[in-house]
């Protein structure tokens, strides 16, 4: 079967310059071809597109109405093609951002105003949520990933490291005192991260390859960093979280970070996720490598961050 938009660009042609074989010649085709892919169109439709002579060929009256919709049909083709182009070059319309909540609302979204500034035809539409989103189902263009990634098509990009650290209140360590190892936290009042096995309500890992699990207990559970922050703050007990979250709190003196006789799990990193795809739209490169570029090997959130020896 003949390619459909291929008979219009042929039928268009011939009509433009009264020739199938001037037609065959513009286009890099044989005559024969062309006649085929006219005939094509005729036979499909069941009438005669045009009047053929010894001198010329002109349009007949079903020809001419076929005329106007060929042309604008090839006329939106083309504007879809030169469309998807240019999104593939130029940094424009809407991105579709996905990240953690804690990680998004502190680190990304204060971002967002340089980033629209520097691209003022990118429309950002930010998701804020805590659980996995699948990207090409939820029509996301990038997500922001913390941790170790699952297995998956999709293209990874790492942005920065990601501390960890157990803290707790100058009043809370006043009035229970201040662990030394790993082993003391048994006796303190943890609070555990619901969404993390390595720092759930039930158990905490630590050095680099989380090798060493410490059993702990608590009176708080929650599905969110930030919370825990609060409560450990207000003084509750401790956390055990990035230093993108605490990190605020810890230079403030309002947390203070432990330095135990075994080092936090070493967290894989912060991980910008997208599409695989040959050519990536203008705008997904665009932000991962401002996103690379404001963060990298010593992200802000890390920086004047002392652990107590």
């Amino acid at each position: 079967m003949l390619d459909r938009i291929t008979s219009m660009q042929v039928f268009v042609r011939v009509a433009a310059l009264g020739s199938l074989s001037a037609a065959a010649r513009a286009l890099g085709m044989s005559q024969t071809m062309a006649t085929k892919h006219v005939g094509a169109i005729e036979e499909r439709l069941g009438v005669k597109l045009l009047h053929r002579t010894t001198r010329r060929l002109t349009l007949t009256e079903a020809g001419r109405r076929y005329l106007e919709s060929a042309e604008r049909i090839l006329a939106e083709v083309e504007e879809a093609e030169a469309a998807t182009s240019a999104d593939r070059m130029e940094v424009r319309g809407v991105l579709r951002i996905n990240a953690p909540v804690s990680f998004g609302f502190r680190e990304v979204a204060p971002l967002l105003a340089e980033f629209t500034q520097l691209h003022r035809s990118i429309t950002v539409d930010l998701g804020l949520n805590d659980r996995f989103v699948d990207l090409i189902e939820e029509g996301w263009d990038v997500a922001v990933r913390i941790g170790r990634l699952r297995d998956s098509t999709m293209i990874a990009r790492r942005l920065a490291p990601c501390r960890l650290a157990v803290c707790g209140s100058p009043g809370y360590f006043a009035e229970r005192g201040m662990p030394k190892t790993v082993a003391e936290l048994a006796s303190h009042n943890c609070l555990g991260y619901t969404l993390s096995k390595a720092l759930g309500p039930d158990e905490w890992s630590f050095e680099a390859d989380g090798r060493v699990k410490v059993p702990i207990q608590g009176n708080l559970r929650v599905n969110n960093g930030d919370a825990l922050v609060a409560a450990a703050v207000g003084g509750q007990g401790l956390i055990y979280e990035p230093t993108f979250v605490v990190g605020d709190e810890l230079r403030a003196g309002r947390l203070i970070a432990l330095a135990l006789d075994h080092p936090p799990l070493e967290l894989p990193g912060v991980f910008a996720v997208y599409p695989a795809n040959r050519h990536p739209p203008a705008k997904v490169r665009a932000f991962v490598d401002f996103l690379a570029q404001r963060f990298g090997a010593s992200p802000p959130w890390d920086r004047d961050l002392r652990f107590t020896p």
